[in-house]
């Protein structure tokens, strides 16, 4: 199973930006995607998770200005992040899970590379 993560970049706060991850070598359809972020000296966290159905889990760190989406027919899971703040500065990972809107790290199986997101104030 391969995770590609893209989209990462330098913003504004205040700004937008969307993180794609496309999976491949395994049915992606049947499992459920989250987001986590880890931010220098400081522990992977999660962002946000969607199931298989569809349902979605937010961290309350950004709830009401992320959203998780997924496009089965492209094997890709995205991550709309609007009103950035430099809080949200950090490495984004993708991963994929058998369990439902799990929040924990020890949930996802596999992960991908990583995309850096910078929000400078």
């Amino acid at each position: 199973v391969q995770l590609q993560a893209s989209g990462g970049g330098l913003v504004q706060a205040g700004g937008s930006l969307r993180l794609s991850c496309a999976a491949s070598g395994r049915s992606f359809s049947g499992y459920a995607m989250g987001w986590f972020r880890q931010a220098p000296g400081k522990e992977r966290e999660f962002v946000a998770a969607i199931s298989s159905g569809g349902t979605t889990y937010y961290a309350d760190s950004v709830e009401g200005r992320f959203t998780i989406s997924r496009d089965n027919a492209k094997n890709t899971v995205y991550l709309q992040m609007n009103s950035l703040k430099p809080d949200d500065t950090a490495v984004y990972y993708c991963a994929t899970s058998a369990q439902f809107l799990a929040t924990y790290t020890r949930a996802y199986d596999y992960w991908g590379q990583g995309t850096q997101v910078t929000v400078s104030s």
